[in-house]
């Protein structure tokens, strides 16, 4: 369920169709300072779908996105207002174990970020922290893992090869792969291939077709072609404003907001 400025409830829940959300912001502001950079957002993100966030630089894409898993903490001048919950839960409550949290929301980021490690090690540095250490249930991780990525056939007699001298495409997907080794319900992906070849690219956007249903998956993405391939969900930010949000092909062609369909045709951003 996704709630636009100018939806019923009835409306939408006809509209959508996708099940009951697992994240939901109620009115949820982001504050740098004084600057609010997320501007009170309300919306749901469906459960096991692909939900895409676009607008233009600076709109509070990836500032929306990283609130979800508490990124935002290590700024000591953010703030928030409002609520965001996973599953209920506001995920800003006093007390919250945020490194719990963080096993449950992945994420990826714009560039690789493969620790200076074995392949092995990096797919295996989460569990690790979260107590497996039997070399069998760690091989059986990280083969599984790599598998999900799409990068066990490639890597499998690299395994103790650093994993920086992967390519970019390979480095990024191994980074997909430690997300989904502590088997996360939510996988957070903040411009996952903007840093990537086209062939690079598209084999992340086939990996995320594959993860869809098995994991919910949150992209920030500038590439409106990109979203419009890989996403059951749109959400349309500006200016910090959630401006529309609903499936991804009624968005794309028929936008029920004028700022929508001017973003989307090319007259700004």
């Amino acid at each position: 369920m996704v709630r636009s400025r100018d939806m019923r409830p009835a409306d939408e829940a006809a509209d959508l169709q996708a099940g009951p959300p697992i994240v939901e912001a109620d009115d949820f502001s982001v504050f740098y300072g004084s600057t609010e950079a997320v501007c009170g957002v309300t919306l749901g993100i469906p459960a096991g779908k692909v939900t895409a966030v676009i607008g233009p630089s600076g709109c509070g894409k990836s500032t929306f996105l990283r609130a979800i898993n508490r990124m935002n903490d290590l700024i000591p001048s953010c703030r928030t207002t409002g609520k965001l919950m996973l599953e209920g839960q506001d995920l800003y409550e006093p007390g919250l174990d945020v490194v719990t949290l963080r096993r449950t929301v992945g994420m990826v980021f714009q560039k690789p970020n493969p620790f200076p490690k074995s392949v092995f090690d990096n797919v295996a540095y989460g569990p690790r922290i979260h107590g497996s250490h039997s070399r069998q249930e760690l091989s059986e991780v990280v083969e599984g893992s790599l598998r999900r990525a799409a990068l066990w056939e490639e890597v499998k007699d690299r395994l103790s090869d650093n994993a920086l001298s992967l390519s970019g495409g390979q480095q990024q997907r191994l980074c997909i792969a430690r997300a989904l080794a502590v088997d996360p319900d939510i996988v957070l992906m903040d411009e996952p291939a903007s840093a990537l070849d086209p062939r690079s690219t598209a084999r992340i956007e086939d990996l995320i077709g594959e993860l869809r249903g098995h994991y919910t998956i949150i992209i920030v993405t500038h590439n409106m072609q990109q979203a419009a391939r890989v996403s059951d969900m749109t959400a349309f930010l500006y200016e910090g404003r959630l401006v529309e949000c609903g499936p991804t092909a009624r968005l794309f062609t028929k936008p029920r907001e004028q700022e929508t369909e001017d973003y989307i045709t090319g007259r700004f951003g």
